[in-house]
């Protein structure tokens, strides 16, 4: 007896060109960012964009009442850019404020926790406050407004700009500065006075008249080109008063 064979020819409509086999490439699971997202990322300011956008209209309402698509009108994107870039108002509000108080607070730090004399720094500090504020005059409203409802935010500010503890950068601050203050009044050029109600005042003195800017515009007729003749002409004396206010 004949064996077949067990093999049988393919019918001829079965056989596919060898690319038609082909599988197309496995994409990575997980989500995409939108198309206008992938686009403007290339974009190297999108990020900033929306982050000053996002400073102008948290100053003009306060955090509670900024809404996401006003910011995304602001800076010029859809709203689902917005949310690609920081997800949530929450993390944008907090990447608002971490700008808004490191334009205040290192660098004042750093002046009054340095070796300088003490009527140098309280140059410095009125001179770094002043011009910052001039440039940004409803910060401070905000930043104590922010602090009020998030007050772990400061903690979580100092402690990335200075690396340490803001308990312990206070406490070598007010070390400084309670030092320098007993060598002049041991030397006679300055009456007594506590280290924390001297930081207290400057700043206060420096702070004040911009986060009551609208009530000095009211009493004092204090708005426009009159509020910065007014500033500039107490950063010029702002030092001397102070400075004065404790020498015997």
């Amino acid at each position: 007896m004949v064996k077949q064979s067990s093999k049988r020819p393919r019918p001829a409509t079965s056989r596919r060109p060898a690319t038609a086999r082909r599988q197309p490439p496995v994409v990575p699971a997980g989500p995409r960012p939108p198309a206008a997202s992938r686009e403007i990322a290339r974009d190297g300011d999108t990020e900033q964009r929306i982050l000053d956008a996002a400073h102008r209209v948290f100053m003009r309402t306060g955090t509670a009442g900024a809404r996401t698509q006003e910011i995304a009108a602001e800076a010029g994107v859809n709203s689902a850019l917005l949310h690609y870039y920081f997800r949530s108002k929450e993390r944008l509000a907090a990447a608002v404020f971490r700008r808004a108080a490191g334009e205040l607070f290192p660098a004042v730090t750093s002046v009054l926790a340095s070796d300088r004399l003490l009527e140098d720094k309280v140059r410095e500090v009125v001179a770094i406050e002043i011009d910052r504020l001039s440039r940004t005059p409803y910060l401070p409203a905000y930043v104590i407004s922010e602090l009020a409802h998030h007050p772990e935010r400061i903690q979580q500010l100092l402690s990335a700009v200075t690396g340490s503890r803001p308990q312990s950068l206070g406490e070598t601050v007010i070390t400084r500065i309670d030092a320098q203050i007993r060598a002049e009044v041991r030397a006679r050029r300055l009456r007594p006075i506590a280290a924390e109600q001297f930081l207290v005042n400057l700043l206060s003195l420096c702070i004040f008249p911009f986060a009551a800017q609208p009530m000095l515009a009211a009493l004092l007729g204090l708005e426009g080109k009159a509020f910065t003749r007014f500033i500039q002409e107490r950063k010029r004396a702002l030092p001397e008063f102070f400075m004065s206010a404790l020498r015997p």
